[in-house]
């Protein structure tokens, strides 16, 4: 399966960008307030400049406590992420997450970002995939 059908069956909400340098508390709102993990961090709401997710804020308030709720997005987000086409496969967005421990990645074409998937959209598309394959070989099996 790509990222092109894991992307249509999402459905077009859009990506849910934010600024680099709007404050933590901010970012932590739209988290909760959308139900989201994480959000890409874009200067011109086009290209993916960085990523910040729940656990880079957890781990923030760890080290600073809650303090770093006034810091800016730019000096906590991972800059650079690793991102994906809508023709790669779910299984080579899959193991690029898992290798690189994190659950979002931005979906890029031409250096603008046109999506997002998360681990949880990944693994949900591939068990539909495998099922799909499994009633196909169970059909072949008895004769349908």
């Amino acid at each position: 399966m790509l990222v092109q059908q894991i992307l249509k069956a999402k459905g077009d909400d859009g990506v849910v960008t934010v600024q680099p340098g709007i404050e933590i508390s901010e970012v932590a709102k739209i988290l909760a307030e959308r139900r989201i993990g994480g959000v890409v961090v874009s200067a011109d709401g086009k290209a993916p400049d960085g990523i910040i997710s729940e656990r880079d804020i957890v781990r923030a308030l760890a080290v600073k406590g809650a303090v770093c709720m006034s810091d800016k997005v730019e000096d906590l987000m991972t800059r650079n992420p690793v991102c994906c086409t809508k023709d790669n496969t779910a299984d080579e967005v899959l193991t690029r997450m898992t290798d690189g421990r994190f659950r979002h990645m931005p979906v890029v074409a031409d250096g603008a970002l046109v999506g997002i998937v998360t681990i949880g959209d990944v693994v949900k598309a591939r068990l539909q995939e495998l099922s799909m394959e499994r009633n196909a070989l169970e059909g072949m099996i008895m004769g349908h």
